[in-house]
């Protein structure tokens, strides 16, 4: 998650102000030039100005708001799925968001889970299950966070959260920290409203709430043991990756199916390679860089594109200073 200001880049003697200024306002450590690819589930990128990680909510509002106020550069970072990062890595502040509180209300009529951004949606979908509460499963298969899952509106297994959330809780340099109602969230086939921030006062997740139905923990336990056998034998689970690097064109035809039929599997750029096992993956086998998997991804889709006339569209989110 993005917030760009209006200055592209810090040179080095703002960039020590800006550090130490933030160790003295927010309390939290700051590192210079760490480098990204550690963050990130393809693990390729570059490194970041400066880096901070955060544990608690309040230390993401504080951050935020200094960033939004002085117009400096800051992206939000989760467990960097879905995302590749250039090789140049990312300028200004990069924020790790490590805050992962949550809790059941279960005393309305339909049971809520709240919980902040930074909590992983594997770790949502196993702590409902404990708990009896249905409807959040398919988040054992999401690789990211609350945050990123709803930013894209993730979804697995004929799920998405636009079919349980119920809403979101933001912070931005406009209307300060608010709650925004399902119907406010623009969430479509992997997308919302977050993706498409007004330039003067970009959104930043804090957390979310689901609405979810009660059920049997034994009988969750056994769906959740359907999916991890479903991705153990049709994904490529051992390797670094992004996760499903295309949109599906059309609900009927699969970009996995386009990609295979076209004869793209086991293409290489580099140490990166579509996957043999799923073609809308791009794997990083042999120490690979942003800069393969970018132009990995770019040949599929032209040749995609050539082949078939179809257009895909990119799930994966190529950030940072690309050359």
């Amino acid at each position: 998650m993005s917030l760009s200001g209006a200055r592209p880049a810090l040179s080095d003697e703002e960039l020590a102000r800006l550090s130490t200024d933030i160790q003295r306002r927010v309390g939290v450590r700051v590192r210079r030039d760490v480098p990204l690819a550690r963050h990130t589930t393809m693990r390729v990128g570059g490194p970041a100005d400066l880096f901070v990680e955060v544990h608690h909510a309040i230390e993401l509002r504080s951050l935020v708001r200094l960033a939004l106020a002085r117009e400096i550069p800051l992206f939000i970072l989760g467990r960097g799925s879905d995302l590749v990062i250039a090789d140049r890595g990312i300028r200004g502040l990069v924020v790790l968001m490590r805050a992962q509180s949550w809790r059941i209300e279960a005393d309305s009529e339909r049971p809520l889970f709240a919980a902040d951004a930074g909590l992983p949606m594997a770790k949502a979908a196993t702590e409902t299950q404990r708990g009896g509460l249905a409807g959040l499963e398919f988040g054992l298969a999401i690789p990211g966070t609350v945050g990123g899952a709803v930013w894209a509106n993730a979804g697995a297994h004929d799920q998405d959260v636009a079919g349980v959330i119920a809403s979101a809780r933001v912070l931005d340099a406009a209307a300060g920290e608010r709650d925004l109602e399902v119907g406010e969230l623009g969430l479509a086939y992997r997308d919302s409203r977050f993706k498409h921030p007004a330039s003067t006062a970009p959104e930043v997740i804090l957390g979310a709430t689901f609405a979810l139905r009660r059920s049997s923990p034994e009988e969750l336990a056994e769906r959740l043991d359907e999916i991890r056998r479903w991705r153990q034998a049709h994904q490529p689970l051992g390797l670094p990756s992004a996760g499903s690097v295309f949109r599906n064109p059309t609900p009927d035809v699969s970009a996995g199916q386009l990609i295979e039929v076209t004869g793209l599997k086991g293409r290489r750029i580099g140490g990166a390679v579509v996957s043999e096992k799923h073609a809308n993956f791009i794997v990083n086998d042999a120490g690979g860089t942003a800069d393969d998997v970018r132009r990995l991804a770019e040949l599929v889709r032209a040749e995609v594109a050539r082949v078939h006339g179809v257009e895909l569209a990119f799930e994966v989110e190529f950030v940072g200073q690309w050359a």
